[in-house]
């Protein structure tokens, strides 16, 4: 299959002229500049072009006050801060397609040739390139086949920024922050093959229009000088999370995009065990140790006026569990802490358990987890028999923040599946047999389901923070499988990956997301649930726009109304703007029986 793109969204038209607007005044023919030898001192032995900017600060920041005034944001400045400028898109809005029109636009209106875009990670760098790659012919039709190169930078072929600053044509270079941010990094030493230059002078001479995907990853004092080192005519900044908005141009908020069907609706189909509360649970959070003591931050379960909740507390040795948590039977015999060990990173109890930070005992996790299995494999199920005919193919992504769940190891070096895959397989066997279902998916339990971890040089699965060397492969295998992934004749349905995998990644018809986690996530609503927000494509590649289809399933081992809380505060704390009431409880759903004469 292959994916169809629509030039004539509204919002995304409004975004891009958002940025292209800025340069009103400027000519076309002072687009760009030739330098040579003679203007740089030596440092290119050919001619190259870069960007040219003939408006003043005033002509541009009287630009500003003109579309910001027309976009309607608020809190505008009355002083320009200098050639910095946000766009906030919500997750799943095509944030990458109207910053990649956007560079097209500019060359068209303005001549600007050379742009360089910023990413924080393998995983968002992967995904820059795949949507370079299947936007192309849709972008040469628009644009009367313009010509563009686009380029990874990679340390090892340094050589190739002599094409970037030569070339005539569109060019767009994509680099990781971590690949120039430090004075070590191989693109800011003097280099050989460059004849003793350095590799960031060959960008650093065109003034690229810099383009920050994600910024709120950039803004250390360290990230932020090494961007403006790139010496940018402009920085653009996209994100649906700024930190900071420099000279916000444009705002789809996460509101604005569910109202208007932009993106999924959300469904939470809470798991909580009814048997859960009836053991002691107790979670290590963080162990915290200063000049004068030790501390612990613990999580249990406490006695309220609402039922039992869970709750965090900071103790020492001597707190006693039972007074903590308002009187807990469960808590009563032997739950004083006996001692914090801040070396070891544990603590321990009078009863003789000793857990160690991120590990917890009670609250029958297995239980919970293989019934979250269930339910997204049943919810799957029930939309795969849905949409099959319609030509959707139904994707469920669980997180997992153990590989060893998913794949082990034997004494011989050869995978063995973990307790997740087991419960997958049996769950999976039991559900599609049933006679609703019976025949639905024609493949082996085996080929419906496969992990996407990263590996060690012997080629074993294991636990990453998403930003490493080794996640390169894997982050490549998923985004380069975009397509085929959605084509119905391919098996795989359901996806585990490590929790690492938040950002970057995504699939318009992940319909399940299940977090399946032993410990506390650290992983923000937002980024979870951002995996599956896209509205979903059919077997032709056409977006769909149904809101009945459009919907995102996120299968928690919370109740509902806690779930909603967090990302309500989320959104509000990230946004300004109040989303509540729009995420929905799948337990409210209403059967409706169809009457055939209507």
């Amino acid at each position: 299959m292959k994916f169809h793109f629509d030039s004539n969204y509204d919002y995304q038209w409004d975004a891009l002229k958002s940025i292209t607007d800025i340069f009103e005044g400027q000519p076309l023919s002072s687009g760009d500049f030739e330098f040579s030898e003679n203007i740089t001192e030596d440092l290119f032995s050919e001619y190259g072009f870069g960007n040219n900017l003939a408006l003043t600060d005033e002509q541009i920041f009287r630009n500003v006050k003109v579309i910001q005034i027309r976009n309607e944001i608020k809190n505008t400045v009355d002083e320009f801060h200098g050639m910095n400028f946000s766009v906030e898109m919500e997750t799943g809005t095509g944030k990458t397609y109207v910053y990649l029109r956007t560079i097209y636009e500019l060359n068209k209106t303005y001549g600007f040739k050379k742009f360089v875009i910023v990413v924080p990670s393998v995983a968002i760098r992967e995904g820059v390139l795949k949507n370079l790659k299947i936007t192309h012919e849709h972008f040469q039709s628009l644009y009367d086949k313009t010509s563009i190169n686009f380029d990874i930078y990679d340390s090892k072929k340094v050589s190739n920024l002599r094409g970037f600053s030569s070339g005539n044509a569109i060019q767009v270079l994509v680099l990781n922050i971590d690949s120039f941010a430090k004075d070590e990094n191989i693109i800011n030493k003097p280099n050989d093959k460059l004849t003793g230059k350095k590799p960031i002078e060959f960008i650093q001479s065109t003034r690229p229009i810099v383009i920050v995907d994600e910024p709120q990853n950039m803004e250390t004092e360290i990230r932020k000088r090494a961007i403006q080192n790139l010496e940018p005519l402009c920085t653009l900044r996209y994100s649906a999370t700024h930190t900071n908005l420099y000279n916000l141009m444009y705002s789809l908020n996460p509101v604005k995009a569910y109202d208007l069907g932009l993106v999924k609706q959300i469904e939470v189909d809470s798991v909580v065990s009814e048997n859960a509360m009836n053991e002691a649970f107790i979670q290590v959070e963080s162990i915290n140790a200063t000049a004068t003591r030790v501390t612990a931050k613990i999580k249990i379960d406490c006695n309220t006026v609402s039922g039992v909740q869970k709750k965090s507390f900071t103790i020492r040795a001597g707190a006693d569990l039972y007074e903590l948590s308002n009187k807990r039977e469960i808590y009563k015999d032997g739950f004083i802490v006996d001692e914090v060990d801040a070396g070891n990173q544990s603590i321990s109890l009078t009863n003789g358990v000793i857990l160690s930070k991120g590990e917890s005992q009670g609250g029958m996790n297995d239980e919970v987890m293989r019934f979250m299995i269930q339910r997204t494999v049943e919810e799957h199920l029930k939309k795969e028999k849905a949409y099959k005919n319609k030509g959707i193919k139904v994707l469920s992504l669980f997180f997992i923040d153990k590989v060893k769940n998913y794949r082990e190891y034997g004494t011989d070096g050869n995978p063995i599946k973990g307790k997740f895959a087991q419960w997958f397989e049996e769950i999976y066997q039991t559900e599609i047999m049933k006679p609703a279902f019976k025949g639905l998916i024609p493949y082996a339990v085996d080929e419906v389901h496969d992990g996407y971890f990263s590996q060690d040089n012997k080629g074993r699965v294991k636990d990453t923070g998403g930003e490493t060397q080794a996640d390169d492969d894997t982050y490549k295998l998923i985004m380069q499988q975009k397509e085929i992934l959605l084509d119905q004749k391919t098996p795989l349905r359901f996806i585990f990956s490590h929790s690492a995998l938040r950002e970057g990644w995504d699939n318009p018809n992940v319909f399940q997301i299940c977090t399946l986690n032993e410990t506390k996530s650290e992983i923000k609503k937002r980024q979870e649930i951002g995996r599956g927000m896209r509205l979903a494509v059919n077997q032709k590649g056409d977006r769909i726009f149904d809101r009945n289809i459009n919907k995102l399933t996120v299968v928690a081992n919370e109740r509902y109304e806690d779930f909603a809380k967090a990302l309500q505060k989320e959104i509000q704390d990230d946004c300004g703007v109040d989303f509540s009431g729009r995420t929905k409880n799948k337990n409210d759903r209403q059967k409706s029986k169809l009457q055939k004469r209507i």
